[in-house]
């Protein structure tokens, strides 16, 4: 069936290009007849017009790129001998125009008189690709295919029918495949060139010469793998000359053939069984057909080629080392060995130098990086290899990366390979974070086993490490600062994050996690040394001191490792203070530097701190904070970065006056309220902090506080603005209200929870619940009149009329309920009746107010309540009241309705006289 397929698709093949071959023929016959009149006649051909010589321009501009890629993927031998002609032949083409097939001038010279639009070029292009595609490659890539398979059926044939026997068979499929090569290379040194643009994919010589080496391959295959006739080392000898041969003859054949050679050479170890395998042998094998692919495709500048030929060693490395207690740690560091000096030394031999902006990073880079990697990585980590010592052989191939990288600039990726390494190597030896904790009494508790084993070793190699990085990292760092900040920035990055993260999992391994001076001493000296090595890299920047990427990444982890020491040395409690003053280190510094970044490190000490008081609000833990009210660890941890956030803000709006400084303003408010709420709730709940929900009271101050806090926020906004504080004001607004909405008057309310209100009268739970945030809303309402949105002067007066609402009849239940005033104790008439009137006093009040202060919410407002007044009189108090407070309910409606109709009229006659 399949034989029919391949036969049916040639015989159409044939019939189409012997038939357009034909019509092809008698163009050209019929042009050269017209060229020869004209050369006997002396006729001058017509000059093309400026604008059809303008169109003939674009269109040779667009189709000169997809020339241009097509002659990437041509054979160097074919593009050599398609640009060399002898004299006396063929006119050179001007430079940047496109030679036609030798159909195309055939078919365009009768209309050449004729303007060529647009459509009829794009026309043209598609009927010349189409003829192409057909009568060129694919005709030619068909007849390859047959021609290997035919060579497999021709063996398949003489076994079915038993002509012959078997050696004989293997010797003619062995004789098709050499002649098919001979075919190819005879071709190519007769002069063949490719006929047509676009033809280059289907180069015939290559399309024979790899049908003779698949042909050959299946040959060797099958005399030892099939027949017996020869033994493992011979066969292996031969597919892997086989496999490097065609690989070799990619140099003048192109690289598709060099990728099928690739392909048989990688796989041969797998065709070949052994029953005692050498690993030597593979490997050596394999490092010849590394280094042979690393030789030709920096010939030729094959990149695809290079990265396959590393991940086909890559594989095979690491299924050699999945069978783990029989690995052979020597073959396994030859095989890493030899990866790193073919990338270094013969693929990067001729480039790896360049250091231009252009190109950062070469990316076949990345395949031997990602197996090296992964080979140290295994080595350090695999109980196997780490029980039998071989995690010092790991962190030589890390070291080796890291060298190689250094060596080669464009060899960047290994940098990445080796810090990602490091990094899951010893983030591997930290106990995994199965915690067992107990908030409410601070006890902390961590169990597990470890991923990777620890040991003095591991200690060992891991300051080595660190310092292979800082060193490495910092100095490359330095040297790429003016040129490519891409590697400038990674080197740095690296050299600041290994370490960090060596030091951390060593402090988790081997330190004391409450207090470990040692440690903090080291992170104290990284402090020290990244903070130098970030200023000694700026220095070598154009413009120098420009604080770029590189010194970010520097500064950046001196920042990490000052927060590690403040960890590290001290307790809870002076950890959250220190770290909030440490703040101010990096704001002060931008009076000497500008460097970006140091408002930003501000921002993230201050983030820390937040990050920290989230973790533990006592500060100190619950046992140690003191009961005394204000004076204990909850003023110095929230208030000193309080100040310092204060400060930090004051000195950045004063240097850098960025993003930093709005950050750091927000901070400042943030801590502060924080510092009166956390004050309050610890004096309301006798010390206790993580009590259960709080009390109205205790409400009531959070709710004044933010509502004080929004209106200083307002005040200092007049006097140096800042978008942080008009929004945070807003917020604060915002927030005081939502307390106000779900706390005073749903959760917390004293007539759904029946809450002691006091023994006291007046200034009671009322008074300081609704009556004073009534006063305080209505205060910050008036005041943000003009300086705030109406929107937010609005709500803020509407919640303030509600408070007072609320305070006037909640003091009414209280007075003739008593101190607790639930819902469920009932209602008197004449408590009935009193809210009517009340009501109806508050109404007036309201309207009064709002004509005085010209508040259109204030008189909204009092229309609502005077509106359930009515409401309540003639559907609540029509049932409930009987006799004389029936009729005054209604009476005294009646006259508040009037008087309220009698005053409109008198402001619209005011109105009207005054217009």
């Amino acid at each position: 069936m399949f034989e029919s397929l391949i036969g049916l698709v040639a015989i159409i093949a044939l019939f189409v290009i012997i038939s357009r071959q034909q019509s092809r023929i008698g163009l050209v016959e019929r042009e050269l007849g017209a060229l020869r009149s004209l050369v006997l006649s002396g006729a001058v051909p017509p000059v093309a017009k400026p604008s059809e010589q303008a169109a003939a321009d674009s269109v040779l501009a667009d189709v000169t790129p997809a020339v241009a890629a097509t002659a990437d993927v041509t054979s160097p031998a074919v593009s050599e001998e398609a640009t060399t002609q002898a004299p006396g032949t063929e006119a050179e083409a001007p430079a940047g125009e496109v030679v036609s097939g030798p159909w195309a001038a055939g078919e365009a010279a009768p209309k050449a008189a004729e303007p060529a639009g647009p459509a009829a070029v794009a026309k043209a292009a598609r009927q010349s690709d189409v003829e192409t595609a057909l009568g060129t490659r694919w005709a030619v890539w068909v007849g390859g295919i047959a021609l290997a398979l035919g060579g497999l059926f021709l063996i398949r044939y003489t076994i079915e029918a038993g002509i012959f026997g078997p050696g004989v068979r293997l010797t003619m499929a062995g004789l098709l495949g050499l002649v098919l090569v001979a075919g190819g290379e005879f071709i190519r040194r007769t002069g063949f060139k490719v006929p047509v643009q676009g033809a280059a994919g289907a180069y015939i010589p290559a399309i024979l010469t790899a049908a003779g080496a698949f042909i050959l391959f299946g040959t060797v295959y099958a005399a030892h793998g099939i027949y017996g006739f020869i033994g493992p080392a011979l066969a292996f000898t031969l597919l892997g000359a086989i496999g490097v041969a065609t690989i070799a003859a990619a140099l003048v054949h192109g690289q598709a053939l060099a990728g099928i050679g690739l392909i048989g050479a990688m796989v041969t170890p797998m065709l070949i069984a052994s029953q005692a395998p050498n690993p030597w042998a593979l490997f050596g094998y394999l490092s010849i057909v590394l280094a042979a692919t690393g030789v030709i495709a920096r010939m030729r500048d094959w990149k695809l080629l290079m990265a396959a030929a590393f991940f086909g060693t890559g594989v095979w490395t690491i299924l050699y080392m999945t069978d783990a207690p029989g690995a052979n740690l020597s073959t396994i560091l030859f095989i890493d060995a030899v990866t790193l000096a073919v990338l270094a030394l013969v693929w990067l031999g001729r480039r790896g130098n360049e250091a231009g902006p252009a190109r950062a990073f070469d990316w076949p880079s990345i395949v031997p990086g990602l197996f090296v990697a992964f080979s140290a990585l295994g080595l350090s980590v695999d109980p196997v290899f780490a029980a039998a010592g071989d995690a010092l052989p790991g962190a030589v191939l890390i070291a080796a990366m890291v060298a190689v990288a250094l060596y080669r600039p464009l060899a960047l990726p290994l940098l990445h390979a080796a810090g990602l390494a490091t990094v899951l190597i010893y983030l591997g030896i930290i106990p995994p974070t199965s915690i067992a904790s107990d908030f409410s009494g601070s006890a902390l508790s961590v169990n597990g086993l470890p991923v990777a084993t620890s040991n003095a070793l591991t200690l060992r190699i891991g300051i080595v490490l660190g310092l292979v990085f800082i060193g490495a990292g910092f100095w490359a760092a330095r040297r790429f600062a003016a040129a490519t900040w891409v590697r400038a920035a990674s080197w740095a990055a690296w050299g600041v994050i290994a370490p960090l993260v060596i030091l951390l999992a060593l402090w988790f391994t081997f330190g004391n996690l409450d207090r470990d001076f040692v440690y903090a001493a080291v992170a104290a000296l990284l402090v020290v040394v990244f903070a130098a090595g970030g200023e000694w890299i700026a220095r070598s920047e154009e413009p120098p001191l420009k604080g770029g990427v590189a010194v970010s990444f520097a500064l950046s982890g001196a920042a990490i490792a000052g927060l590690l020491m403040l960890h590290m040395a001290f307790d809870s409690g002076w950890t959250t203070i220190l770290l909030g003053a440490a703040a101010i280190v990096p704001a002060l510094a931008t009076r000497w530097r500008s460097y970006p970044v140091l408002g930003w490190i501000s921002v993230g000490a201050a983030i820390a701190v937040l990050g920290r008081v989230a973790f533990d609000p006592t500060i100190v833990g619950t046992e140690l904070l003191s009961t005394t009210p204000v004076f204990n660890w909850l003023l110095p941890g929230y208030g000193i970065p309080a100040l310092a956030f204060g400060f930090a803000a004051w000195q950045l709006a004063r240097t850098t006056n960025g993003r930093p400084r709005l950050a750091m303003e927000a901070a400042a408010a943030l801590f502060a309220l924080l510092t009166l709420a956390m004050l309050v709730r610890h004096a309301m709940h006798g010390g206790v902090i993580n009590s259960t929900a709080p009390t109205l009271a205790e409400q009531a101050i959070y709710t004044l506080i933010a509502i004080g806090a929004g209106a200083i926020l307002v005040a200092i906004d007049r006097r140096s603005p800042s978008s942080v504080l008009r929004y945070g004001s807003m917020a604060a607004g915002v927030v005081s209200v939502a307390f106000v909405v779900i706390q005073h008057f749903l959760v917390l309310n004293p007539l759904f929870t029946d809450e002691s209100t006091g023994q006291i009268p007046v200034f009671n739970l009322l008074f300081l619940a609704y009556l004073l945030p009534a006063v305080a809303a209505g205060g910050l309402a008036l005041y943000a009149r003009g300086k705030r949105p109406k929107w937010y002067s609005a709500m803020l007066a509407l919640v303030a009329a509600l408070l007072a609402f609320a305070y006037a009849t909640l003091s009414v239940r209280r007075l003739f309920k008593g101190e607790f005033i639930g819902l469920w104790s009932g209602l008197g008439q004449l408590e009935t009746y009193t809210y009517s009137a009340l009501w109806l006093v508050i109404g007036v009040a309201l309207l009064t107010a709002g004509v005085w202060l010209k508040s259109q919410v204030l008189r909204v407002a009092s229309a609502a309540l005077i509106a359930v007044a009515v409401l309540k009189v003639f559907i609540f108090d029509m049932s409930e009241l009987e006799g004389v407070l029936r009729a005054l309910s209604f009476i005294g409606l009646g006259a508040v309705l009037i008087g309220i109709g009698l005053f409109y009229q008198r402001l619209l006659t005011r109105a009207a006289k005054g217009s």
